[in-house]
């Protein structure tokens, strides 16, 4: 990966990086049948779910805390909690997700750093026991 002093955040490409990543995310969610399950749980259009997610990964990978400055701390848990997440709705989401990386042509390293970090964060978020 890049030195230290360079974030993630600029890494992916700054704002227009990180939302080009983030609108191939949902065009995948919105398009793929792996997706179906996931994509059940946003409404008809995307729109809010695609800022929402970009203003979070902006704090997240280092880049302005948007998300912070307009509805306070993430509380992911809890956000996500209405929603019965188990293994396979974590797989679809990581699916779009690892899809949209590896198609943005970035550095391989932050690429495997981003998904490994993405895959614990979304394995934080299963309320869902498996059977």
């Amino acid at each position: 990966m890049a030195d230290l002093e360079t974030s993630l955040y600029e890494m992916i490409g700054g704002e227009v990086g990180l939302r080009a990543l983030v609108d191939r995310f949902y065009d995948l969610m919105d398009t793929s049948t792996e997706a179906e399950k996931i994509r059940s749980f946003h409404a008809k259009s995307l729109n809010q779910s695609r800022e929402k997610l970009f203003m979070f990964l902006s704090g997240w990978s280092g880049g302005p805390q948007l998300y912070i400055e307009r509805f306070g701390h993430p509380r992911l848990r809890m956000r996500h909690m209405p929603f019965a997440i188990g293994t396979v709705e974590r797989d679809q989401w990581l699916w779009c997700m690892n899809k949209a990386l590896e198609e943005r042509g970035l550095d391989p390293l932050v690429i495997e750093h981003l998904k490994v970090r993405l895959a614990e964060a979304a394995d934080f978020l299963r309320n869902q026991a498996e059977v």
